[in-house]
């Protein structure tokens, strides 16, 4: 039966383990018929896409594990003229090093850049999942049993029901079949503090509201430090309201379109 990657982003924390087991596992090591070994550099199977996001003083930094994600409808697969790609029972999708003539014409067909091209070799190389390991006792593939906080699983898709309800791929490859799903993408977040700066105060308490563009609303008060922060909202251009009692209302624009913002200290003046 079909198996999937379900990778939960909020429990990565960018200790690069799973990459570097892959290289460990594949790097210097032949494993025909499954893969040629994958070169030391220029060269990803499994990646982390880290992200540095806000602005001081509201710095983020995301982990994203990258994978082929083994896609069902695999745009790389059907524009592959030498019929290269092979499909298993579990739901893996490889590249047969043998029969690959090294054109390069699914290193271009796939959205996600997860193919890549050995140009020492002439052929294309890609994630395997391990299937080396899992015809040979191995439960999982090296960058699943690698991960220590459990951010990258791999099953059969009725045991991980309860991650895939939610769960969402890649957007490259969304309607592609893929097996690779993800919890807690990164999304946007708006930051900022609310002060009084006559009364030189930080305001705890004070109420604000974020509202999108398409009817997008969510309200928080400011916390011990006067700090309001909206995590994990879409991609839109916010209007954002801040209504202390007894001061007048101040109402400001954060276009979270292209970046997460970091408002700063946002003046509030007494009513």
């Amino acid at each position: 039966m079909a198996k999937v990657f379900a990778i939960d982003v909020a429990k990565c924390n960018g200790c690069y383990g799973c990459q570097i087991v892959c290289k460990d596992e594949h790097c210097g090591n032949d494993w025909r018929p499954y893969a040629a070994p994958q070169p030391e550099t220029g060269q990803f199977w499994m990646r982390i896409d880290e992200k540095t996001r806000g602005q001081v003083p509201v710095v983020k930094v995301s982990y994203t594990p990258v994978l082929c994600a083994h896609c069902a409808d695999a745009p790389c697969a059907a524009a592959c003229p030498a019929g290269a790609y092979v499909r298993r029972d579990d739901g893996l999708l490889l590249i047969d090093p043998d029969a690959c003539t090294g054109c390069g014409t699914c290193v271009e067909a796939c959205p996600q850049g997860a193919v890549y091209l050995n140009a020492d070799l002439g052929i294309a190389q890609k994630c395997t999942g391990c299937a080396h390991l899992l015809d040979n006792g191995w439960d999982v593939p090296r960058c699943v049993d690698a991960c220590a906080h459990e951010a990258i699983l791999w099953g059969e898709e009725a045991d991980l029901a309860d991650f895939l309800e939610g769960a969402e791929a890649l957007p490259a490859v969304a309607g592609l079949g893929p097996r690779a799903f993800y919890r807690n993408l990164p999304r946007r977040f708006v930051a900022g503090a609310v002060v009084d700066l006559e009364a030189d105060e930080l305001l705890i308490g004070a109420p604000v509201t974020l509202r999108g563009s398409e009817g997008f609303e969510a309200s928080q008060v400011t916390d011990e430090f006067g700090d309001f922060l909206f995590e994990q909202v879409p991609a839109d251009v916010y209007e954002v309201v801040i209504a202390p009692e007894g001061y007048a209302e101040r109402r400001l624009k954060a276009d979270l379109t292209e970046i997460d913002r970091t408002l700063g200290d946002i003046p509030v003046e007494r009513a």
